[in-house]
């Protein structure tokens, strides 16, 4: 980019770079041939002060193909370990990314990073590139995410070409600009942990203390208060997956972001038909993460990144005799049960606090102030019937509280309408207790229950026009998924029950 064009804001800051080059290799991005513009957010360009029509500009377009290293830019790939669907895989690292810049902006730090830019020290045998299919994917989805309040990284644009790259078949090579305050995750703790490397290990506590968790210097064990700043978060994130209906399909330690975001957006899904053991990725044989699992997937996880944290506040070395030894290891388990303990208790209070604001409910005080067995029944109905879950909270805003006379359009979801009405009347009965009002009610609902969600028809069809060369399509859904909760007259299309071919689509670690 020259003078007269966007810049982001501060680009060049050491941030991550900063720990050394034993976090990371640097290396320029492989060139993408004939590049060109795909989508590009206008929301994810204004964190870095930039309108989306500098996209226009070739000179952003062959940057953020990975063709041209600006003045400003520190490209750069890290390292990290991790457990993949539960077993250690090792040294793992940016196989395909490369970070290309930090920007500082009102808002704080964003690393900006190329998915898809060739291989990398850490490639393990792969060819570093991404797919239009698996870029469309991410990019619409992060930008979904934020729309809909989950923390995410977020997407600022695809760029495609015609490079041919082979996954099941030949695709063709794209790159998404992914941003982030940082992607850093479990694994890196991990890597550092496993290499008995306690200086590397300090060094990144300290990097992520003092960059994004400062409250945690001030506490007396600093370290196991950034576990539990991070196990706190991650339950956050849990309780909004849950929600919404989403499902990552990949929770490995490596795809889990220390600041609690959603990353990685690889074979991801919305529930359609509920289902409370959906598996959403096809390459995941045993569901270990099915939709009911992934809070507790989680709880493995961060047991995972207090395994590898535990060195930090271990009293002694173990060394002098047996029973020091095992007197310094017991104490440091016992730290990191305390730091972790807030998980469940956190994750519980934000999964209700959903799930009673997705029903318009509020405590009364009174004997109704337990939920959990009408949310309890509530599941195991939609679970049996496989109820549309999107469709299900969007038109449960509009019954009345008085009778059934406005009960059809979440009614007709259900095969046993007597179920429904059995479960209705004791909702009804519930909001009775609080005199809600309808019309009150339903706004507050309407406000937290999505009409529109990135269902995988609409994502395929999308990348079935983009493969024609009609980004159209992207563009489309895009504008209508950052307005979830609206009702949009002209993309009724987009809230409606998916075909009956979407019930073949597939999902899978090459997506």
């Amino acid at each position: 980019m020259n003078a007269a064009e966007p810049r982001p804001p501060f680009a060049g800051v050491p941030g991550f770079a900063q720990l050394g080059p034993r976090f990371f290799t640097r290396l320029a991005p492989t060139p993408l041939p004939s590049p060109r513009l795909v989508s590009v957010s206008a929301s994810a360009a204004g964190l870095l002060g930039w309108d989306a029509d500098a996209a226009t500009q070739r000179s952003f377009i062959e940057t953020f193909a990975g063709n041209h290293v600006p003045e400003w830019a520190d490209p750069l790939a890290s390292v990290y370990s991790g457990h993949q669907f539960g077993v250690w895989a090792g040294q793992l690292g940016d196989g395909r990314a490369i970070r290309l810049a930090e920007a500082r902006t009102a808002s704080g730090p964003w690393e900006i990073q190329l998915k898809g830019a060739g291989m990398t020290p850490y490639s393990r045998m792969a060819d570093g590139r991404a797919v239009l299919r698996s870029s469309i994917r991410e990019y619409l989805c992060s930008e979904a995410m934020q729309a809909l309040g989950v923390p995410t990284t977020r997407a600022l644009c695809i760029i495609g070409s015609d490079a041919p790259v082979r996954r099941e078949t030949i695709e063709t090579a794209s790159v998404v600009t992914r941003l982030a305050p940082s992607f850093i995750r479990f694994g890196h703790f991990e890597h550092f942990a496993a290499r008995e490397d306690l200086g590397s290990l300090r060094q990144l506590a300290d990097f992520v203390i003092d960059r994004f968790m400062p409250e945690c210097r001030d506490d007396k064990q600093p370290y196991q208060a950034l576990l539990r700043e991070v196990a706190l978060r991650t339950a956050d994130l849990m309780a909004r997956w849950q929600a919404v209906g989403f499902c990552h399909g990949v929770m490995n330690t490596d795809n889990m972001s220390i600041l609690g975001l959603t990353i990685d957006y690889g074979p991801f899904g919305f529930l359609d038909a509920f289902d409370a053991n959906h598996i959403c990725n096809h390459s995941d044989s045993q569901g270990r993460y099915a939709y009911s699992q992934q809070p507790q997937v989680a709880f493995w996880n961060l047991h995972c990144l207090a395994q590898a944290l535990m060195p930090l506040w271990r009293e002694g070395d173990g060394k002098a005799d047996a029973e020091t030894g095992k007197a310094a290891t017991d104490a440091a388990v016992e730290a990191a049960r305390a730091a972790l303990d807030p998980f469940r208790e956190r994750y519980g209070a934000a999964f209700f606090q959903q799930y009673r604001d997705k029903l318009g409910l509020r405590p009364t005080g009174g004997p109704d102030a337990d939920d959990e067995p009408l949310l309890t029944d509530l599941f195991q109905l939609m679970h049996a019937q496989r109820v549309d879950y999107t469709l299900f909270w969007r038109n449960l805003a509009r019954i009345s509280c008085a009778d059934g006379s406005q009960d059809a359009p979440v009614r007709d979801l259900f095969l046993d309408r007597a179920a429904w009405d059995a479960w209705a009347e004791a909702y009804r009965a519930r909001l009775r207790a609080e005199n809600s009002v309808d019309a009150v009610r339903a706004v507050a609902m309407l406000a937290v229950n999505p009409k529109y969600v990135l269902r995988n028809h609409l994502a395929e069809t999308a990348i079935q026009r983009a493969r024609e060369n009609d980004f159209s399509e992207v563009d489309r859904l895009l504008a209508v998924l950052s307005r979830p909760f609206d009702e949009q007259p002209e993309a009724e299309g987009y809230a409606a029950l998916p075909p009956d071919w979407a019930a073949g689509l597939e999902v899978s670690c090459s997506s």
